[in-house]
């Protein structure tokens, strides 16, 4: 049994064959955390490995000394003056709270989170959960921290849920889905930060005394910071090590926060960030946090990596997109921005087809009187003057073409110069009688309010109602701003920031309801809501707006810290690069776009007759090897922020270890470089034989793994295999194995 609970000393045993996770009841009735790592030999003394304290500091009523525990689930003001994983503000102002052990049951399988996105299994065989109950009866309100142990995956996740049956309301000002004391500080702090087209960069800094967070007040996400943090050992590598990893299945203001305390311990915390938050709680209305998944890693950051990876691919994505080859599509945006007709449209969907493209996506522009970003938004309905036969006519003719066809939406916002805000001005996030912050001239439709969401839920559905739409790109092109809904009274304003993302949630629940068939992809302006939560309702998300080949080798290289390669969209676009200006050759934008769902964002038109063939080369490579980058292992072999190497390598496996791709890639040209470089291969079968492709020799996986694959040479000395010279050169290796 996965889950085991041992009477005489109260103490509660998760585990499976690759981690543990122990805690225990207090005589006081307080949890108390003991372990979670590897996984241990089930015993009757797991008690002893509470942490010893000594009365030094201030203690709870029986003397526990709480602020030297290792608690599971901590209050503030009972002698722990650490960072509280929850605060409940009583009637007559009190946040004392004292929730003591009540019940505990044990069932198999994973129940849903309602309303919030969430892991799952397909079978109860595949988890148990472990619910306990903790009740303060003093304010009449229960406290449930669930945990579910998947069978076979080095994974735990864990939720909180409040219930009150108080006769005077509650206010909850704090609510962390998880909290996790550790018994000692060394350790290194990872997360993934940066801004607009420079996404998910990796960060590492050394734990030191104090507490060091991230988060986001924006109302989604954000660019900024991402919803994972990770604890590794400072000798910790790629493939060797330990590693904790915690992602935040949430989409809204979060905050991810790491305490190395004077007594030794790190304090690690995540959930809604508590900035600007405030629920009530009574007995209508209780509360549910996010799921946290977190997850051991023994063998470094790509062990931990690949057990994201494999769970979020199958086990948080959902629906028929989840395990089928996602189409390779262009989209016009960099082709025609808002300057387009039917047959500019046309024109560029014919070329696609000739190249072997399978799916044609029109961006931005399509709807109301759209011929710039001021006007419009919110007013869902075809723009009859560019397309005569509005979106189910251009659809029809995309189709006859033999290609799939996309729309874009940004639901989320609204245009002031638009018929839907002239209609309602008070759908919008504003504080009344003062000015409201712009961005990208649009302001925030009010989505806690049920008939905003209603209202773009019916514009929506009668366009995807009435053409054949197979995809849709789902836009938010700014941060949340004045959050005050005109729709709320003023006690329940703390309440909007999450009531929002419950409405994006809820929009989304119901279309991909109404829509099964059709791929969502979620674009945040780039890649500011590239996070767990999204994934449960659309299994991809745009990247970055940074789309050149050399920037995104950082940003996808840091994304697949936690997310799969079938989540990352990639594209090839055209040069100069319009972020950066940079001129990169056709291979190495599709070498490095190929790690991902793959497309183009340029206008074929305005290429040449060999570069055309090259799309089509390019095409049916990622047609013949989709599945084995979607379903595959990721390894990352070279890292882009090692400054000194200016190299960068990863690679995917197959499942039975019979085919892989490596990617290999060269920033700069040097004179007179190493002849004999060598990349060592990982997740190989050391008995194989494997054909390697461009150096056309064939070569056992113990001496690519341990002698290297021969990746320099001329190309160092600044020539290809292929004959190209320069900067910014890549390869593509397909390892096959010799039958």
């Amino acid at each position: 049994m996965p889950i085991i609970f041992h009477e005489t000393d109260q103490v509660f045993h998760l585990h499976n064959n690759q981690i543990s996770y122990v805690m225990q009841v207090l005589p006081n009735g307080q949890l108390a955390q003991l372990y979670f790592g590897a996984a241990i030999r089930d015993t009757d003394h797991l008690a002893t490995l509470a942490r010893a304290t000594y009365p030094f500091d201030a203690a709870a009523p029986d003397m526990t000394i709480m602020e030297q525990l290792q608690r599971e689930y901590p209050d503030f003001g009972t002698g722990d003056m650490r960072a509280p994983a929850f605060a409940l503000e009583q009637a007559n102002g009190s946040h004392v709270t004292n929730f003591v052990y009540s019940s505990a049951k044990i069932t198999p399988g994973k129940p849903q989170l309602p309303g919030l996105p969430a892991t799952y299994v397909e079978a109860a065989a595949e988890a148990t959960t472990l619910a306990v109950t903790l009740v303060d009866a003093l304010i009449h309100t229960k406290l449930i921290l669930t945990y579910t142990i998947f069978e076979n995956r080095p994974v735990v996740t864990r939720s909180a849920r409040f219930e009150s049956d108080a006769a005077e309301a509650l206010t909850m000002t704090r609510a962390m889905s998880l909290s996790l004391d550790l018994p000692d500080q060394d350790y290194e702090m990872l997360t993934l930060n940066g801004a607009w087209a420079r996404e998910r960069q990796l960060s590492v800094m050394p734990l030191t005394p104090g507490v060091h967070s991230v988060g986001s007040v924006r109302g989604h996400s954000s660019a900024q910071f991402n919803p994972f943090v990770a604890l590794k050992r400072p000798t910790t590598t790629e493939n060797s090590g330990e590693v904790l990893g915690f992602s935040l299945v949430y989409s809204g203001n979060f905050l991810a926060q790491v305490e190395a305390d004077p007594n030794a311990m790190t304090r690690v915390m995540l959930g809604i960030h508590p900035d600007h938050f405030a629920r009530r709680l009574d007995r209508e209305h209780t509360f549910q946090t996010p799921e946290v998944v977190m997850t051991y890693a023994a063998h470094g950051l790509n062990e931990m990596s690949q057990t994201f990876h494999e769970l979020f691919r199958t086990r948080l994505c959902r629906g028929p997109w989840r395990d089928k080859p996602r189409p390779i599509l262009i989209n016009n945006w960099e082709a025609t921005y808002f300057d387009f007709d039917e047959e500019k449209i046309l024109s560029i969907a014919r070329l696609a087809k000739q190249t072997g493209i399978e799916m044609f996506v029109l961006d931005d522009g399509w709807f109301g009187k759209r011929n710039d970003d001021r006007h419009s938004l919110g007013d869902w309905q075809p723009n009859l003057t560019k397309l005569p036969g509005g979106i189910a006519g251009l659809a029809t003719k995309i189709n006859a073409l033999g290609l799939r066809f996309g729309l874009w939406f940004e639901p989320e916002m609204v245009n002031p110069q638009s018929d839907l805000y002239a209609a309602h001005p008070d759908w919008v996030l504003a504080t009344p009688e003062r000015p409201i912050s712009v961005g990208r001239h649009q302001y925030v439709l009010d989505f806690s309010r049920p008939e905003v969401v209603d209202a773009i839920y019916q514009q929506m559905h009668q366009v995807l109602a009435g053409a054949a739409i197979d995809y849709v790109k789902w836009d938010m092109n700014r941060s949340l701003t004045e959050v005050f809904s005109q729709g709320q009274p003023a006690a329940l304003q703390g309440e909007v920031y999450h009531k929002f993302i419950l409405g994006v949630y809820d929009l989304y629940e119901r279309l991909i309801s109404d829509f099964p068939h059709i791929l969502f992809e979620s674009c945040a302006s780039g890649g500011a809501r590239f996070d767990a939560g999204m994934l449960y309702y659309a299994p991809q998300a745009w990247t970055s707006d940074d789309t050149d080949a050399v920037e995104r080798q950082k940003i996808q290289y840091g994304t697949s810290l936690v997310y799969p390669l079938s989540s990352i969209s990639a594209h090839v676009s055209a040069v100069p690069n319009e972020q950066v200006g940079r001129t990169t050759p056709l291979a190495t934008r599709a070498n490095v776009a190929l790690f991902g769902t793959f497309g183009y964002e340029l206008d074929l038109a305005k290429l040449s007759a060999a570069q055309l063939a090259e799309v089509s080369r390019q095409v049916a490579f990622m047609k013949q090897y989709r599945a084995l980058i979607q379903g595959g292992t990721f390894y990352r072999l070279l890292s882009p922020y090692d400054g000194d190497r200016e190299q960068m390598a990863w690679m995917v496996v197959a499942p039975d270890k019979k085919r892989t791709l490596v990617g290999y890639y060269r920033t700069l040209a040097h004179a007179n470089g190493m002849p004999s470089q060598r990349l060592r291969l990982r997740g190989l079968d050391e008995g194989l034989l494997y054909h390697v492709s461009l150096l056309e020799e064939d070569h056992y996986g113990d001496e690519l793994q341990r002698a290297g694959l021969r990746v320099t040479g001329d190309l160092e000395r600044g020539q290809q295999f292929d004959g190209t010279r320069g900067d910014f050169q890549s390869r593509v290796y397909v390892l096959t194995a010799v039958e």
